[in-house]
């Protein structure tokens, strides 16, 4: 118990904010909610526009307009479904105006949500379902069979939510008895819906060892990080946000759905990233600001786009993270196309982003910090965050010596769901420990730089999606042929990483081939998940307990996956 008492404290410290940092004025999320809404509301004003190229639709809402779809759901969910503050509702679903909606909705009725990337393989879905404790789910008509699949086997997944893409949403219910359920919240009664500390989202990360860990984060850390995101980029109500990443992400979350509410400014929201259209959204659109990740970059550095025809005088530059920019890739494209990469870092733990380049350095102080130093600048803490770098003990080291990178500040998540092991490590002594290596260089102004050296994790970090290589490993010695598999990472121009696989086969007369074992890897994972190379050897690099040591192989391998850096592999 004592143990327990101490993490706790430990989390608690490393949630604290400095002094200073201007407290949020909403008691709840829908005390927020309706100060945009209600209170003062930006009435006609756009907020969210939506583009689904495939389909061919696209839609518009005010501010008006949404605020009154939202209360539509905020209905569904407490009197149809019977949802109640505190409940977890998990999502299967794609971008999608809907799903932009829904989240709002939730949030509003104080209950957390969960979302699920609809890629993954089923069990882990199955897996992020029941340990979430999620009472509901709520995906497409196309996957309605997957989960009644979930709900035999999940009991306390009682309710089922579908939606299409006309808007039609339907609830079917099992075993949920005859509780009285609350009814739906009055315009300007919302605040009494929950609390700032309430949870908010679950976000599943991938792990290094195990299961997926599910990172807790509240109302307050959500608030908290638009607001600094906001306050960082200079983002108002002229502003316009255009989302491409997925928002099953704390990425596209929290930057392109939340932090233009916060700020009253307007959204672009696409069902996916397209090439042949990007260039001619923000025109179109007169979109101000994207987050990207840097696969994104070199997929438009490759486009042939004659972007001089569009005329782009409001657009401001891109806000780019989630992946290792390298700096070969941020210097050509600023110097292509001419705009700004304000390159930031952050994980799921700290809600999003918890550092990001100034956007007020001349173009001389960007190019230095971005281009001067081995590697690119992730820039200095955003307010209500400090940062700092820790050796092994804990201790504070000086600019310039590599350590782990630590974070602390209002945007530190509550800690993993049910996981005390992982809250132990992670928040030993009181800092969030991000697993990441790096170092600071400080400015004429004292401002600390920060940097990232590598990662102390073994997360395979592909086009900005983190990936468990612990998957990919499975996955290949479940070949009758393989006796021993790793998966590792390599240099990519198009990903940052990409991953190859190092295997020792069996003693057999014939030997499993690279083909063989790579069309195996398909017929189980993602093509994302595939190895794109595999290496064949006998010597495996062991700990002296006896546990293989993924990094030193990396090392070890780096030399000859350099080939491959600039290989595009296309799924088949």
């Amino acid at each position: 118990m004592s143990s327990l008492i101490a993490v706790a404290e430990n989390i608690a410290q490393a949630r604290q904010m400095d002094e200073g940092s201007p407290m949020l004025p909403w008691s709840s999320f829908a005390d927020f909610f309706n100060s945009h809404i209600f209170d003062r509301p930006p009435v006609n004003r756009s907020f969210l526009t939506y583009y689904d190229d495939d389909r061919q639709r696209h839609c518009t809402y005010s501010y008006a307009e949404f605020g009154v779809a939202v209360q539509q759901v905020v209905t569904v969910l407490q009197v149809q479904v019977g949802l109640r503050r505190g409940d977890r509702l998990a999502t299967m679903l794609f971008n999608h105006d809907l799903t932009v909606v829904l989240y709002f909705a939730a949030w509003v009725s104080g209950i957390t949500v969960v979302p699920i990337n609809v890629e993954e393989p089923t069990g882990k879905k199955r897996f992020i379902l029941e340990h979430s404790e999620a009472t509901a789910v709520c995906c497409w008509y196309s996957d309605v069979e997957e989960v009644k699949g979930f709900q035999r086997d999940l009991p306390a997944l009682r309710h089922m939510i579908t939606l299409n893409d006309d808007g039609v949403m339907e609830h079917k219910s099992q075993g949920a008895g005859d509780e009285t359920r609350p009814g739906p919240l009055a315009p300007g009664h919302a605040s009494h819906a929950g609390m700032l500390e309430d949870e908010a989202l679950i976000i599943y990360t991938s792990g290094t060892t195990g299961s997926p860990k599910g990172v807790v984060l509240t109302v307050e850390n959500l608030l908290t990080d638009a607001d600094a995101i906001a306050y960082c980029h200079h983002f108002g109500v002229n502003d316009r946000l255009m989302c491409v990443l997925p928002i099953h992400h704390v990425n596209g979350i929290v930057v392109t759905l939340l932090t233009p509410f916060y700020c009253n400014a307007s959204l672009v929201l696409n069902r996916k990233f397209k090439s042949a259209t990007f260039w001619r959204r923000l025109h179109e659109e007169h979109v101000t600001c994207v987050s990207v990740v840097p696969t994104l970059l070199e997929f438009l550095l490759d486009s042939n786009e004659d972007v001089t025809a569009y005329k782009l005088g409001r657009f401001g530059g891109f806000i780019c993270g989630a992946g290792p920019l390298l700096k070969d890739t941020a210097a050509r494209f600023e110097d292509r196309f001419g705009f700004p990469i304000r390159h930031g870092y952050g994980l799921s733990e700290t809600t999003c982003y918890s550092c990001f380049l100034p956007a007020d350095l001349s173009y001389d102080e960007h190019r230095h910090w971005l281009r001067d130093y081995e590697f690119p600048s992730i820039g200095v803490p955003l307010r209500h965050t400090t940062m700092t770098i820790l050796n092994d003990q804990g201790y504070p080291l000086p600019e310039m010596s590599r350590g782990e990178i630590c974070i602390r500040g209002g945007t530190v998540c509550a800690g993993y769901f049910k996981r005390d092991d992982a809250n132990e490590a992670t928040f030993k002594w009181g800092w969030f420990r991000s697993g990441d290596e790096g170092f600071y260089a400080q400015d004429k102004q004292g401002r600390p730089f920060f940097f990232i050296s590598g990662r102390l994790k073994e997360l395979i970090i592909r086009g900005g999606v983190n990936i468990s290589p612990l998957e990919i490993d499975e996955a290949l010695k479940s070949h009758p042929f393989v006796q021993f598999a790793m998966a590792v990472p390599f240099e990519h121009r198009y990903y940052g990483e990409e991953i190859a696989a190092y295997v020792v086969p069996r003693d057999r007369p014939h030997s499993a081939t690279e083909a063989e074992l790579l069309e195996h890897c398909r017929r189980l994972l993602p093509f994302s998940k595939c190895p794109k190379v595999i290496l064949f050897g006998q010597d495996i690099p062991y700990t002296s307990t006896g546990k293989p040591k993924r990094l030193e192989l990396k090392t070890r391998l780096a030399s000859t996956l350099a080939a491959y850096r600039n290989r595009q592999f296309k799924e088949e």
